[in-house]
């Protein structure tokens, strides 16, 4: 199985300007773990996820003021839809994260999560 067999599409984009809360709202809404954010300086993307916001509020922060730029990952690993799953959940596991913003040709084609990564492998063991 390849990466583009378990990701999710379209995607969750948000701007680094949007608040925390907002962000909730927008992934709650869609039900995903995680929003694509272009990157602050403009010059490619990043993600900000479930943890982000949790740990944002955990440290006392006001999610109605903190930004989602402030709080996205700044090491993001791209995955390529062509890899096999099993590269892209080691790439999860040794990097200690849950998602991985998946490219084709510079372009966000879709996200990754673990639970993708188990959806697809238990699936895979019922059809056997």
């Amino acid at each position: 199985m390849r990466v583009s067999d378990g990701m999710t599409s379209p995607v969750l984009m948000i701007g680094p300007n949007h608040t925390l809360r907002q962000a909730a709202r927008l992934m709650a809404a869609r039900k995903v773990g995680a929003a694509i954010v272009r990157d602050v300086d403009g010059e490619g993307y990043t993600i900000l996820t479930e943890r982000d916001v949790l740990m944002s509020v955990a440290a006392g922060q006001n999610p109605d003021v903190e930004l989602v730029g402030d709080h996205v990952a700044r090491d993001v690993v791209f995955a390529d839809p062509g890899w096999p799953l099993t590269e892209a959940a080691g790439a999860m596991l040794r990097g200690g994260f849950r998602h991985l913003i998946v490219c084709d040709r510079g372009d966000v084609a879709g996200v990754l999560s673990m639970r993708d990564v188990v959806r697809c492998w238990s699936d895979q063991r019922v059809s056997v």
